[in-house]
């Protein structure tokens, strides 16, 4: 492969990062114990930086208070995205945010789905879970709770930026929270003449209502957001679909249905901050 040709690259154990180095080794025995080196020194300075936010930081509502008092405030932030490009995108944006008074201290950042870790390194660290075209899953969300971990869930990313700027000018105060009301997974897609495909799901939580808002997720990462346009239980049309239950979905305008996805529902409710 030449200079700027894309290439498939298989076995890599997490996804690369611009500026990473590929290095040809003489064997397979230095390679590994290259690559085991490095990843010892990736831990060690992760855990670094952990052992650091635990110390201190503030949560996203909390900031504006300490910077009231006159105290040099420190975000701490676990931030996920889809991909690794939105990911460094995400990272070199928020750091233009920084203040003399505000400072961000990322505790995690990485690519994928907010998982069950990601919750307790936040709740450990005292850290707002930001995450960038992702979603946390039901047990995730749990945890979360439990926890009192705060996640904010973003697909754009100047609004994210202004959240996080309100945040430091004491202005945060968002209108509605999005709450997931079904999940279903897909579990088999069927193809249906004049009307396309439709996906053979069985509800895993909440109740699946027809018209409802829909996220598509793959892995964790959002691809396609709209609405249900059709709800069967066998062959009778149906209002809504309770948990433990198959049926079948169709959506609006998407057809990428693949079994393992995960299509959840929800309804955005006015909250206001007080």
């Amino acid at each position: 492969a030449g200079p700027a040709t894309p290439v498939q690259v298989l076995g890599l154990s997490e996804p690369a990062v611009a500026g990473d180095r590929f290095v040809v080794a003489p064997n397979e025995k230095v390679a590994s114990k290259v690559a085991s080196t490095r990843e010892h020194w990736k831990r060690v300075a992760s855990l670094g930086r952990e052992a650091h936010a635990m110390s201190g930081g503030a949560k996203l509502e909390d900031i504006f208070s300490q910077i009231q008092a006159g105290e040099t405030a420190t975000l701490n932030l676990v931030l996920k995205a889809d991909v690794t490009g939105s990911l460094e995108a995400v990272t070199e944006s928020l750091r233009k945010l920084e203040r003399d008074d505000v400072k961000l201290s990322f505790v995690h950042r990485g690519v994928g789905g907010v998982t069950e870790n990601d919750i307790q390194l936040a709740a450990a660290s005292n850290a707002t879970i930001l995450g960038f075209n992702v979603r946390p899953d039901r047990k995730a969300r749990e945890l979360a709770d439990t926890e009192h971990v705060e996640i904010r869930s973003y697909e754009i990313i100047y609004k994210l930026l202004e959240d996080i700027e309100a945040a430091m000018l004491g202005m945060l105060a968002p209108e509605f929270e999005e709450v997931v009301t079904g999940e279903a997974e897909v579990r088999e897609v069927f193809g249906i003449p004049k009307v396309g495909k439709v996906a053979g799901c069985y509800v895993t939580n909440g109740v699946i209502t027809r018209g409802s808002k829909v996220r598509f997720l793959r892995e964790g990462t959002i691809i396609w957001k709209g609405a249900i346009s059709s709800l069967r239980r066998f062959k009778d049309d149906v209002r809504e679909v309770a948990a433990g239950y198959e049926c079948g979905i169709g959506l609006t305008d998407f057809q990428d249905l693949k079994s393992g996805d995960i299509i959840e529902t929800f309804e955005e409710r006015e909250i206001p901050r007080t």
